[in-house]
């Protein structure tokens, strides 16, 4: 057998091996929550050697993460829709659609919201990872807004990044009363209440 084969081989093994361990690891999560959840406790439900998983990852807080952009790359790809309104309503329209869609994905990811919140808590490693998914989304609505200020639809003189941090932020406070089952009105209802604010405030 070649080479290239047997490294193929040993690829796809290597590629089965870390998908059974970040699944062991999600149904951990899922069971126990993320303080009490061991990766010993997810080594043993994916059947695989010790040795083997830490090749993969150091811990559980590695695996989380893994886990964690996954679903929140479903969240972003929302705010990666087209942004490229020639008026206020179509930009609301637009907006309106994004929040909703936004607010929903949380509503169907609320098992492991939950978790990536405990973690959030606890651990300055997912706290940190946390972060920096929040400044990815931030930028690329910045991106939007100077999209909508340089075509003369929204208030120039406001600064982009700063609308963004707030229309971001609002945004998450509604994800985490969700995903707490503690939010007031529907999904739709608030999606449409927070898109009327802000596209109140910014378009012209």
């Amino acid at each position: 057998m070649s080479q290239t084969k047997v490294e193929d081989k040993r690829h796809l093994r290597s590629m089965v091996t870390r998908q059974k361990l970040l699944q062991a690891a999600k149904e951990v999560f899922l069971q126990e929550g993320f303080q009490k959840a061991t990766i010993s406790q997810m080594i043993k439900k994916a059947n695989i050697g010790y040795g083997t998983a830490y090749v993969h990852f150091e811990g559980k807080e590695d695996l989380l993460i893994v886990l964690m952009e996954d679903v929140m790359g479903r969240f972003y790809e929302i705010a990666e829709i087209s942004f490229l309104p020639n008026s206020k309503k179509k930009a609301e329209e637009i907006i309106n659609k994004q929040a909703h869609s936004f607010l929903l994905l949380a509503e169907a990811e609320r098992d492991m919201m939950q978790i990536f919140e405990q973690a959030i808590g606890v651990s300055s490693l997912v706290s940190e990872k946390w972060k920096a998914i929040r400044e990815k989304f931030i930028q690329r609505i910045s991106e939007d807004v100077a999209y909508a200020q340089q075509n003369g639809l929204a208030r120039a003189e406001l600064n982009h990044e700063i609308v963004a941090r707030g229309w971001f932020f609002t945004n998450e406070m509604y994800l985490w009363e969700i995903i707490r089952n503690e939010h007031h009105g529907s999904v739709a209802e608030i999606a449409k209440t927070i898109t009327a604010v802000y596209v109140t405030g910014l378009y012209l």
